[in-house]
């Protein structure tokens, strides 16, 4: 069976490269809307796939982190790197481009690390993250399936470990070493009552 929730958040990034001028040579926004679906062929002592209010922690958190802030990738211009981190106190470093196609990529990383590292308590038997679809406007979107997220010949690696979150988005963690942890391969332990 799978599952969706929906969240949502702002963001500003340039994407270099691409074809469109505005897109490419201007920093512009978008009110984004990420669908997390997690799939299992098991249901929990609820009868539920994966409680719907386990996912507003660590993975909330998470996808919080790119609210009101600025994603860039991490081989731009050094000058324009300067000036985000000095005039924007919530700013992501990525790897790769801040497209829609590569943010979906990454958040799916993300997530699926996490799940791996979760321990379920109440019964969760083979939860796994299907897919991760990011919405950059109304009428466009990008779906990140398993294949896409580690497809690294054809779309270039995305190691966590090069993901920099600010200072900031970091202190705003319920566990401000949230992505330590995750880094370390460190367990998170799901809570009995959310």
């Amino acid at each position: 069976m799978l599952i969706r929730k929906l969240f949502k958040f702002e963001n500003a990034h340039i994407v270099r490269k691409c074809t469109s001028t505005r897109c490419s040579e201007s920093i512009h926004g978008h009110s984004y809307k990420v669908e997390v679906l997690t799939k299992s062929n098991f249901l929990d002592n609820g009868q539920m796939v994966y409680d719907f209010g386990l996912m507003k922690g660590y993975i909330k958190d998470l996808i919080d982190s790119f609210d009101h802030s600025i994603s860039f990738w991490d081989s731009d211009d050094s000058e324009y790197i300067e000036y985000i981190k000095k005039f924007s106190k919530r700013w992501v470093s990525l790897p790769v481009s801040p497209s829609a196609e590569q943010l979906a990529r990454s958040i799916f990383l993300i997530i699926d690390k996490l799940i791996t590292q979760t321990k379920m308590i109440n019964g969760e038997k083979n939860v796994e993250l299907n897919s991760i679809i990011i919405h950059e406007t109304e009428t466009g979107y990008a779906q990140c399936f398993r294949e896409d997220a580690y497809n690294h010949q054809n779309m270039g690696e995305i190691k966590l470990e090069n993901i920099i979150f600010s200072k900031q988005i970091k202190s705003e963690w319920k566990d401000n070493l949230t992505w330590e942890k995750l880094l370390k391969g460190e367990s998170f332990i799901n809570p009995k009552k959310c």
